[in-house]
């Protein structure tokens, strides 16, 4: 069965790299599923529906941009993957670099290139 993936960006600038990891959940035998389940407006209560989304969730991954070290959300989801025990890893939005890490990453925190195959082993646990 694939793994339910949560999808943490940058809703401000990397919205469409989110679309492309849908986009590859869907391919033939891929192993994982996306739900989206992007919290599109802050409310006093998203934190509450992150948790929620984040603990149904086998996996967190986390797509890095040029401006994630300044997206709250993405720095208050991923602190609360790290709360919950839920596995994460971080995913390089651009090939050409200049991708930055959540505030909330730890130092021991590596980023993956982002390729179909690079991305199965990582889903398979091979971090």
């Amino acid at each position: 069965m694939p793994t339910r993936v949560f999808i943490s960006f940058d809703y401000d600038h990397d919205a469409h790299l989110k679309d492309f990891l849908i986009g590859q959940s869907r391919n033939p035998g891929s192993p994982f599923n996306v739900h989206d389940w992007s919290i599109k407006t802050a409310s006093s209560g998203w934190k509450a529906e992150a948790r929620q989304k984040i603990k149904a969730s086998g996996l967190v991954i986390v797509i890095c941009g040029k401006h994630t070290n300044t997206a709250e959300g993405v720095a208050t989801e991923l602190q609360i993957a790290q709360e919950e025990g839920i596995q994460y890893f971080l995913l390089a939005g651009y090939k050409e670099g200049g991708n930055k890490k959540p505030t909330s990453a730890l130092g021991t925190d590596k980023m993956y290139k982002w390729t179909w195959d690079n991305l199965k082993r990582l889903i398979d646990g091979d971090r």
